[in-house]
């Protein structure tokens, strides 16, 4: 009872701590991002903002969450490589958010930096076999473990940077994300990544109320891979080495919007001869303001997509395994649903997506991060 009083207290408290120090530190970072050049300007169809909008916000949500995590959690092995592989995270994203890096060298640092963790021991050796008639319950992925889990975390870092596209889009979904973490770790009581989680969900919620539309200040690449890493990581300490049998599909349940959205890109962009990584306007997102959504409209669809997703995550958690199939049937025959009226709708023209946009919405994230 004791151990458990202080974890939910640590869970408050950093949850606390983080949105604060968030909170009164992004007013600091905005005008840092003046001074040192680090402004979105609006210079092609795909920008709907008008007017210059500072990024680097990224960096007060990773100060709310460092400083959390180093007040309330447990620094262990594992842990210390998440947080070293993040700070080399961080500042390619500050350098991205002021110099305007090229792809290649950010994806290079990406892969050093989950080299780093995955060295931590951050590794996913075991999955729960996603074929429920075999006779054995888990893989072991072998050699294939560190590989495995580099492509993994490399990809939600680049996943949530891809949905990055509307103000408080992906700060509201990363914190959707990092609550659903966390009501997972309690159920299968990882304390540490809990009290890690509530402080990246109070670091998020602390960003927030400068982000929502019209955005005063932008997360830039330092906040959307940061997040995108951490969550990465995390869920391979809390997820992945949960032996359930249900435990290989609540990661991809949790973090389901930019995975989807990462996948359908890449493979859109090859299908039509493009570089994986060369920005487009094909994104969930953009379908749906093409849809004749506004923006506000947009981001509240993604926000409930997913929160449906992830209390489909913690109820698989909870329940067993014929309540997992279900579940799961109905979230593919809703989904499949969803997406086919989703992507019958045809991107319009960019001067026909600006005239339809109120003038008070015109404001959202800037779009540089995929390619320069």
């Amino acid at each position: 009872m004791t151990g458990n009083y202080k974890v939910t207290l640590y869970i408050l408290l950093a949850l606390a701590v983080a949105t604060g120090i968030t909170f009164a530190a992004t007013p600091l970072v905005k005008s840092l991002a003046y001074k040192v050049g680090a402004i979105d300007v609006p210079k092609d169809s795909r920008r709907m903002h008008k007017v210059p909008i500072p990024r680097l916000g990224g960096l007060a949500i990773f100060l709310g969450f460092i400083f959390s995590v180093l007040l309330f959690v447990d620094i262990d092995r594992s842990l210390r490589g998440i947080l070293m592989g993040s700070v080399m995270i961080v500042i390619l994203g500050v350098l991205d958010d002021i110099l305007a890096l090229k792809a290649l060298p950010k994806f290079i640092v990406q892969i050093l930096a989950a080299g780093v963790a995955v060295y931590y021991g951050n590794v996913i050796q075991y999955i729960s076999n996603p074929i429920l008639t075999s006779a054995a319950p888990y893989l072991n992925l072998g050699k294939l473990a560190v590989p495995v889990t580099i492509i993994w975390i490399v990809a939600i870092t680049n996943a949530v940077n891809f949905i990055d596209g509307l103000d408080g889009l992906a700060v509201g979904v990363s914190a959707i994300e990092a609550a659903t973490l966390l009501v997972t770790a309690i159920l299968v009581s990882e304390g540490n990544v809990a009290i890690i989680m509530a402080a990246l969900l109070g670091a998020c919620l602390g960003f927030i109320p400068y982000n929502m539309n019209p955005a005063k200040i932008f997360m830039g690449d330092t906040g959307s891979t940061f997040l995108g890493f951490v969550l990465a990581t995390v869920s391979i300490q809390g997820l992945f080495k949960m032996y359930a049998i249900i435990s290989f599909a609540v990661p991809f349940l949790i973090l389901g919007l930019p995975i989807f959205d990462i996948c359908f890109a890449i493979l859109r962009r090859l299908a039509h001869g493009q570089n994986p990584m060369k920005a487009d306007r094909g994104h969930v997102h953009h379908r749906l303001i093409d849809m004749g959504f506004n923006q506000k409209q947009a981001v509240a669809i993604s926000y409930m997509i997913t929160a449906i997703l992830g209390l489909s995550a913690v109820v698989l958690t909870s329940s067993g395994a014929i309540k997992a199939m279900i579940l799961i049937g109905a979230i593919l025959i809703v989904g499949a649903l969803g997406m086919r009226v989703i992507f019958s709708a045809k991107p319009q023209e960019h001067g026909e997506e600006e005239t339809q946009e109120p003038p008070e919405e015109k404001h959202t994230q800037e779009e540089h991060h995929e390619e320069h």
